[in-house]
C-alpha cells in the first residue's frame, strides 16, 4: 500500500494536473469511480495505473474488477495519499492515470462523419467538458478542438465530460482554415453559432443535411475570419430577459436540434 503523500510516484501522478507534465509524458489523470469506469469499459487499453483506498474498492468493486480483466496495475493507497495525488478536493477514493489518445482529423473524416463539433478558441475547461458530453448524447461523431481551445486532458475537462471523453474521437492541436477546408471535402457543411447569424428557426432545415457546428470563444465568440469561413450563421433566439446564453448550453442546443433534423430525415 502506498502509504507516503510526498513520495516519487505520487508527486509524478500529481503533477499530471499541470499541463507541462502531460505534455511531456502523454499521460493525464483520471479521478473518481466514474471516469476511471468509462475508461475502463471504453479505452481500457489507455489505462495505465489504477490507485485507490480499500474502502473505495469496497464500494466499487466493478471499477476493481475491470481493472484487473484488462491487466490494468492496481494500487492500494491510504486516503492522504489520493488527497495529494487528485486535483479535487473530494476524489471519492480512486485516481487513475491514462494515455492520451487523440484521433487524426484524418481518421475523423474517414469514417463519414454526419454531425461534428469544432471548437475554436474555446477556453473554459467546464465548457469545453461539457460541449464534448453534449456531443456524445446527441450522438455526434466528433468534436475537433482548434486554435487554442483548453487542452481536453486537463483535469476540469475531463471530469466535465463525465466519460464522454472516451465515448467519441477528439481531434486537438489543429488550425481552423485546416480544419474547415478538409471538413468541406468531407461533405459538411460547416455553420456557425453566432449572435450576428441568422435566425435559428428560419434556417433549421439545412440542418437534416451533414453539419460541422462551429463554437468560438466564450467572451469574444468567433472572430471575423472564422465567421468567413462558415457557410452559414445561425443565432438562437432569446425569447426571456436573459443576456445570453452561456456558450456550453448554446452549444448542447445546436447539437440536439441537428441530431433531431438528421434523424426526422
Amino acid at each position: 500500500m502506498l502509504e507516503n503523500p510526498r513520495s516519487p510516484r505520487v508527486r509524478a501522478v500529481a503533477k499530471l494536473s499541470k499541463r507541462a507534465a502531460r505534455q511531456e509524458t502523454g499521460l493525464f489523470l483520471l479521478e473518481g469511480p466514474q471516469a476511471a469506469r468509462e475508461a475502463l469499459a471504453w479505452a481500457p487499453e489507455t489505462v495505465l495505473e489504477v490507485y485507490a483506498t480499500p474502502t473505495a474498492l469496497e464500494k466499487h468493486v466493478d471499477v476493481r474488477d475491470a481493472a484487473e480483466q484488462a491487466g490494468v496495475d492496481l494500487q492500494y493507497t491510504t486516503e492522504a495519499v489520493l488527497d495529494a495525488m487528485a486535483d479535487t478536493v473530494t476524489p471519492q477514493g480512486i485516481v487513475a492515470v491514462a494515455r492520451q489518445a487523440p484521433t487524426a482529423l484524418k481518421d475523423v473524416l474517414a469514417a463519414g462523419p454526419r454531425l461534428i463539433a469544432i471548437c475554436e478558441e474555446v477556453r473554459d475547461p467546464g465548457n469545453l467538458g461539457t460541449i464534448i458530453r453534449a456531443a456524445d448524447a446527441a450522438g455526434a461523431d466528433a468534436v475537433i478542438l482548434t486554435g487554442r481551445t483548453v487542452d481536453p486532458y486537463n483535469p476540469k475537462v475531463v471530469r466535465s465530460t463525465t466519460g464522454s471523453l472516451f465515448h467519441l474521437p477528439v481531434a486537438v492541436d489543429l488550425e481552423l482554415a485546416d480544419v474547415v477546408e478538409r471538413v468541406h471535402e468531407a461533405g459538411l457543411r460547416v455553420v456557425a453559432a453566432d449572435v450576428g447569424g441568422d435566425d435559428f428557426l428560419a434556417s433549421r432545415e439545412v440542418l437534416a443535411e451533414p453539419t460541422a457546428w462551429l463554437f468560438g470563444n466564450e467572451a469574444r465568440g468567433l472572430d471575423d475570419e472564422a465567421l468567413a469561413r462558415a457557410d452559414l450563421a445561425l443565432r438562437l433566439p432569446i425569447y426571456g430577459r436573459a443576456e445570453s446564453l452561456n456558450l456550453a448550453t448554446a452549444a448542447s442546443v445546436c447539437l440536439y436540434e441537428t441530431a433531431f433534423a438528421q434523424r426526422a430525415r
